[in-house]
């Protein structure tokens, strides 16, 4: 995935000026595709020199005006394009994971501290996105879009569910370790 194209998509959904974009990706995108302000200005600038998107006109002439986006015929291609492309799976990079192997040979010092901290992150996160699924997605609400954004929401709530369980679950197995290993 790529910033261009969940610009692309946001602005498809609903045409945009960049402080927009930016509010929209802290409340939706951003919990799967994060993006400072300056990367998303930064982004519109190069999707607006490529044509695959325009600014529109504004109402009233102003100075310092904020400009709204909208997607151009060519953006929806690279976004079809993009969309339809095969992609392999990522491979699972995760510092925590390689602490853990770490600590193997190393002594698990710090290391339940920091696993129960984890955890209450993945409770707090999981408890949101099920407010979230709570909230916007009742029973009954299944268009086509909201089937599919509610398939990603569901990601993040099993993801989250994962590491709620594999944390407790690592809690367990280091608390029956032999002292000696937390050296």
């Amino acid at each position: 995935m790529s910033l261009p194209h969940a610009i692309l998509t946001a602005l498809l959904e609903r045409p945009s000026s960049g402080l927009e974009l930016t509010r929209r990706f802290d409340k939706s995108i951003g919990y799967f595709w994060s993006a400072t302000h300056q990367q998303i200005y930064r982004e519109l600038g190069k999707l607006e020199a490529d044509g695959l998107i325009r600014a529109l006109p504004a109402e009233q002439p102003a100075r310092g005006q904020k400009k709204s986006y909208e997607v151009l015929p060519a953006g929806r291609a690279e976004l079809v394009r993009w969309t339809a492309a095969a992609q392999e799976p990522k491979p699972l990079r995760d510092t925590l994971l390689l602490r853990l192997r770490a600590a193997a040979v190393v002594g698990t010092a710090g290391l339940r501290d920091d696993l129960r901290r984890h955890l209450d992150l993945h409770r707090v996160q999981l408890a949101e996105y099920e407010e979230i699924e709570r909230r916007d997605f009742p029973p009954g609400k299944d268009s086509p879009q909201d089937r599919l954004q509610h398939l990603v929401l569901r990601a993040g709530i099993d993801l989250e569910t994962f590491w709620t369980r594999w944390l407790e679950h690592a809690l367990a197995e280091l608390a029956e370790l032999p002292p000696e290993q937390d050296r």
